[in-house]
């Protein structure tokens, strides 16, 4: 009670100023609204954005935590000083404390840096427009350090946040106004700003990078790397279903993205029609890959072979496809509103996504650009829905009134 007395203090002290909005941010963070409706029409409901944006944290905390074994994992498996994980996701090699300190030793702080810079831009922008501060980072926040390789440096992830927050969101008027996702346009800046740090096979495994003109040096190659290389997959399917491969912090379980998926879906946040759009969207791209590599029209020859001839299943599992559909691509405010538009939408990602994936000579993945793409094209996709359903209904308006 006390720590409510006296943030209630501050901000009766400082009402009406300029630094208000930063004490009503925190009171509002640690304590539910006080504040209600008493006149006029409004609807009841159990949620708002706070809930929403908590619920989405908590559907992501399952893959912080196995990012953060899977660091340490991935890093003690590459100098070779434990053994491969046996026992399928229960495997004691696995979660092990040891490697929990090491993966938290190194993931942590990109979460910290990620939190503090993000919401110091926001209270920035709150303080000099004079309006609240807004719940949208808290889940961009999260999402962040889970998309980026676990060797990225703090001052970079920095600069990229500044500026993900600043153009990809503040500019168009806080959040429920941008038009792209910030997360992905934070990774976006990352990709082309500083493209060394975001490929290769040198990023993915704790330090890897420092290690790198030492004798004990070590790697990490992604799969889709490999595929890309036309190399072979040493990895079984199972551990990369489980997530027991080198690649961004949250993204290599699709076990948990899928049961953090379901969760989505369960709790109303997550549009569903999204999700399995994209995933039919993708296996459609696959299978065409698949049709022309089977009928030798592409050969073992070409470099586009090794991605191009992977299962068209695999494609789900590998890379950044499923945390994307799950996490990024159902994002309410970037994406389709309509119904109809929401299928389109979906399908197109992961077809965009596999065909980018296949043909990217730089970086095997496309996910982040067939989200951001089709973030430009969902208000378009949304204006002919409703204009067709528009024409429906004049249409069948003069067929009665004739």
């Amino acid at each position: 009670m006390g720590l409510k007395q006296n943030l209630h203090k501050l901000k009766e002290k400082y009402s009406g100023t300029k630094m208000a909005p930063a004490f009503n941010a925190i009171h509002t963070f640690l304590y539910l609204p006080n504040e209600t409706t008493h006149s006029g029409s409004h609807i009841r409901v159990a949620d708002d954005l706070k809930r929403t944006m908590n619920t989405v944290i908590m559907a992501l905390v399952p893959c912080l935590i196995f990012g953060i074994f899977n660091t340490g994992y991935q890093h003690f498996l590459a100098l070779g000083e434990i053994e491969a994980a046996s026992n399928g996701f229960f495997s004691a090699s696995f979660w092990s404390w040891q490697n929990f300190a090491a993966g938290a030793w190194s993931v942590l702080p990109l979460v910290i840096v990620s939190y503090v810079v993000g919401l110091g831009v926001e209270f920035i922008f709150a303080i000099i427009k004079g309006h609240e501060v807004e719940e949208g980072y808290l889940v961009t926040g999260m999402l962040v350090p889970l998309i980026v390789p676990v060797d990225i440096p703090l001052w970079m992830l920095s600069v990229a946040v500044i500026f993900g927050v600043v153009i990809g969101k503040e500019v168009f008027g806080g959040t429920g106004m941008n038009i792209l996702n910030p997360a992905l346009t934070i990774r976006a800046f990352l990709f082309f700003a500083y493209p060394t740090w975001m490929s290769g096979d040198k990023v993915w495994v704790l330090d890897a990078v420092e290690r790198a003109n030492t004798p004990d040096a070590i790697s990490g190659e992604t799969i889709l790397g490999s595929l890309a290389q036309n190399n072979p997959v040493t990895h079984d399917w199972l551990d990369m279903f489980y997530g027991f491969v080198p690649g961004s912090i949250g993204e290599t379980s699709a076990l948990l993205i899928l049961l953090g998926g379901l969760f989505l879906i369960f709790s109303k946040i997550g549009s569903w029609r999204i999700m399995l759009s994209s995933v039919v969207g993708a296996i459609v791209m696959g299978l065409i890959f698949n049709w022309v590599t089977d009928a030798g029209i592409i050969t073992e020859t070409s470099k586009f072979y090794g991605l191009m001839s992977t299962e068209f299943w695999q494609h789900l599992l590998i890379g950044g496809f499923a945390f994307g559909v799950v996490y990024m691509a159902t994002d309410p405010v970037t994406a389709s509103q309509t119904n109809r538009g929401k299928w389109i939408y979906g399908f197109l990602i992961g077809f965009i996504a596999i065909l980018i994936r296949v043909f990217n000579p730089a970086y095997p993945e496309g996910m982040m650009l067939a989200i951001l793409l089709m973030n430009v094209f969902a208000p378009t996709i949304d204006h002919y829905i409703v204009q067709g359903n528009v024409k429906r209904r004049l249409k069948r308006l003069k067929s009665k009134t004739a």
